[in-house]
């Protein structure tokens, strides 16, 4: 068992669709006041049924007044490291500190190529994942002296200028499976961001997986404690239980709280487009997964 103690943040995964452009900005909002922490959106530039996913984390940070936002995850061969820092660290300044990051290596090459984006290796994508984060680290860091300079194959900069500072410090959260990237997260990240679906065997997997970044975080003399675990999940909320996360509120709460004791995993972000869904998500089942959890780690 490894719990990292971290407070447990819920929040919803949702899809940018085009048609109507309104949805996902109202789903926002059923999910700001159903009371969840987080709202986040997937981003495939390349997806013409879909919006722009930066367009319209802006739009839903207009509209929305407490509701942290977060691309789930932000596609880094079609966004360059420096223009993305800067973007992010305005809508930070502008929505009084609710951005969070969310970056991905890649996927879906053919499509990535199609949009003028590069084909990487995944020991590429890798180490221009690492750039990534020099940069985006190096742009805000606005009281290191003189310009920045990244000399990244993927990312680089050669004596760009620092800022604007973020209102906050912007957690870098990675989407990652394989054993390198994880390594990576643990070295460089705030925290980790997977998919449930993705994961071989389930919640299973997350022991494995975890000690991958815990070895990355111990190898660069960070605490693994550093490394927040969120996870995507879904599911169907019914009157009766038939398995993980298809069950009553009450028992999704239940195993919300064994993953979060078993495996250290703090974050939990609902895929689903029900606003229904996301009202029993926020009202139900995350006040007594953090009771449940709470009473653990008091007992």
């Amino acid at each position: 068992m490894t719990d990292y103690g971290h407070e447990l943040t819920f929040g919803c995964f949702l899809t940018p669709v085009a048609v109507p452009p309104t949805r996902p900005v109202e789903l926002a909002l059923v999910a700001e006041r159903a009371g969840l922490d987080l709202v986040t959106y997937q981003d495939h530039p390349y997806q013409s049924a879909f919006t722009d996913t930066w367009t319209l984390m802006s739009f839903v940070a207009a509209r929305t007044e407490r509701v942290r936002i977060c691309g789930n995850v932000l596609n880094l061969p079609l966004r360059p490291a420096p223009v993305l820092a800067r973007a992010a660290a305005s809508l930070d300044l502008l929505s009084g500190g609710r951005v969070e990051m969310g970056l991905g290596a890649g996927a879906f090459w053919d499509a990535v190529v199609a949009m003028g984006g590069p084909r990487l290796a995944p020991g590429e994508a890798v180490r221009a994942t690492e750039e990534a984060i020099a940069v985006l680290r190096g742009i805000w860091a606005v009281d290191e002296p003189g310009p920045l300079r990244v000399p990244g194959e993927f990312h680089h900069v050669d004596g760009a200028k620092r800022g604007p500072a973020p209102a906050h410090p912007i957690p870098i959260r990675i989407g990652a499976l394989g054993p390198r990237m994880l390594r990576l997260t643990g070295r460089l990240a705030d925290g980790w961001l997977p998919s449930l679906m993705f994961l071989p065997d389930g919640p299973a997997s997350l022991s494995e997986m975890n000690s991958h970044i815990d070895d990355g975080a111990a190898g660069a003399g960070r605490d693994p404690r550093a490394v927040t675990r969120y996870l995507n999940i879904a599911g169907t909320f019914t009157d009766t239980g038939k398995g993980l996360f298809d069950g009553t509120p009450g028992q999704w709460a239940e195993q919300v709280a064994d993953i979060a004791l078993t495996h250290g995993t703090s974050g939990f972000v609902l895929a689903s487009d029900e606003p229904g869904a996301l009202e029993l998500f926020g009202r139900e089942v995350a006040p007594r997964a953090r009771e449940i959890v709470a009473a653990e780690r008091t007992g």
